[in-house]
């Protein structure tokens, strides 16, 4: 089983981790290819404004008339007819909305851009830029990665009007966050790759841990079964030995004798019917089919009472259970039943895992919590390692000392003890240092009355 166990893991680690490399390498490849087609729609929408922008500056302004040209000196018709620059015909959210809309025709319709034009006969600065162009400049040239820089000459066409009669312009247009514009445009891909990632590595985790969970659930049920096994055949064989004296007839002409042995098959029958009581108690918790008989109750009353029921227990093993009962308030609402035997169960577990040839010594104390009563039932028993304390409220776990037989039982009482708890809407806790002992803390709501 472990070794099946480990072979799955692996195989499923290595599938697991194979599906990653694979995704990832997908991803990368489609970004680039994203990042190309990018490249390839912002190069078309800026001709199209560059084809533009030409085509109008190849024309004489409108205001040219023949009559001018005819009566005008030369020289004066010569400055008059220098074709304005594209500064000079347009304004800087003209350009901007020529570039916004071809961007849109091409898909880019949230694209970042600044732009700038510059002319040959300015050697100062920039004919015409937008706000934040420097800006985006410094950033282009710092991070290539991330920024796109496209410059393209504004040039009359060759044989147009205004050949050689205006001043050569070039166009510069910055694209930013190009990176996260690509990355978005491939948001659903790789958020539905990165979704499937996570439910393939949730289900492997699953996998795992129900895995785990069946191996030791196995382990506990050959645990249980041992148990039940070695329970359930010690009173069957004192029954049987009983009945096999009984047979004898020196034992049935002697009425003291019978009435010994029968009283034995009746006491094992009472200690098989409780054994089977538990297992059912422990289904019925299972499928939570337990109803509780709440009525108001003393915790005082009924720790006194277990005191007095596990005194000559005590007493032969020259132990005591002292009671510091300092709560000033004791009433709860709960079922005087179950109460009565989680607590005892908690003193039965005190005295059955005491050490050998130590008298034990039981301390139950009382004290106010705020809204709830706090009970503490300290031992100085064999105590028990961290890891014993970390699964004691488990089903069917039971502390393992040297021989697993050596303390009766099924592994349910504190499992059963932790159900009615909860039930009553209380707290537990465990404390304990190996060979030092045990504490069980249990609150538990006062009647709010």
């Amino acid at each position: 089983m472990k070794k099946i166990f480990t072979l799955i893991t692996i195989l499923i680690s290595l599938s697991l981790v194979g599906i990653i490399v694979i995704q990832v390498s997908w991803i990368k490849k489609s970004l680039l290819i994203q990042k190309e087609q990018v490249n390839e729609h912002i190069s078309k929408a800026m001709y199209e404004v560059v084809d533009e922008l030409v085509e109008e500056k190849s024309k004489f302004p409108t205001f040219i008339s023949p009559k001018i040209m005819s009566e005008w000196p030369r020289d004066q018709l010569l400055n008059l007819m220098r074709a304005p620059t594209i500064a000079q015909r347009y304004k800087v959210k003209g350009i901007q909305e020529k570039l916004r809309k071809a961007f849109e025709k091409q898909g880019l319709k949230d694209t970042k851009f600044e732009f700038a034009i510059i002319s040959s006969t300015n050697t100062f600065g920039y004919e015409m830029q937008s706000a934040n162009f420097d800006q985006s400049y410094d950033a282009a040239l710092e991070d290539t990665a991330h920024n796109w820089i496209a410059i393209w000459p504004l040039v009359s066409n060759s044989g147009s009007e205004t050949e050689s009669l205006s001043p050569d312009e070039k166009l510069i247009i910055i694209i930013s966050d190009l990176q996260d514009f690509v990355l978005k445009s491939l948001g659903w891909m790789i958020s539905g790759a990165i979704l499937f990632t996570v439910i393939i590595i949730t289900a492997f985790f699953l996998t795992v841990r129900t895995l785990l969970r069946q191996k030791k659930l196995s382990e506990i049920k050959s645990d249980f079964i041992n148990n039940m096994t070695h329970e359930l055949k010690t009173p069957l064989a004192t029954i049987s030995l009983a009945v096999d004296a009984i047979r004898n007839d020196k034992v049935i002409a002697d009425k003291e004798k019978l009435s010994y042995f029968s009283n034995i098959i009746k006491d094992e029958n009472k200690r098989m019917n409780k054994q089977v009581e538990t297992i059912l108690q422990a289904a019925l918790l299972d499928k939570q089919q337990i109803q509780l008989q709440l009525q108001p109750l003393h915790v005082h009353k009924i720790l006194q009472g277990i005191q007095d029921n596990f005194s000559l227990q005590l007493n032969d093993r020259g132990g005591k259970a002292t009671l510091d009962l300092g709560a000033s308030t004791d009433e709860i609402v709960g079922d005087e039943v179950h109460i009565t035997n989680m607590l005892s169960n908690l003193v039965d577990n005190a005295v059955k895992y005491s050490r050998e040839n130590v008298p034990p010594v039981i301390k139950i104390s009382t004290h106010d919590m705020g809204k709830y009563i706090r009970i503490r039932i300290e031992d100085n028993g064999i105590g028990m390692n961290k890891e014993a304390l970390s699964r004691i409220f488990e089903k069917f776990y039971r502390v393992h000392t040297g021989n697993v037989h050596n303390v009766k039982g099924f592994g349910l009482g504190l499992s059963y003890v932790k159900s009615m708890v909860d039930a009553h809407q209380g707290r537990i806790k465990a404390e304990s240092v190996p060979g030092s002992g045990s504490a069980f803390t249990v609150d538990l709501p006062v009647s709010k009355e």
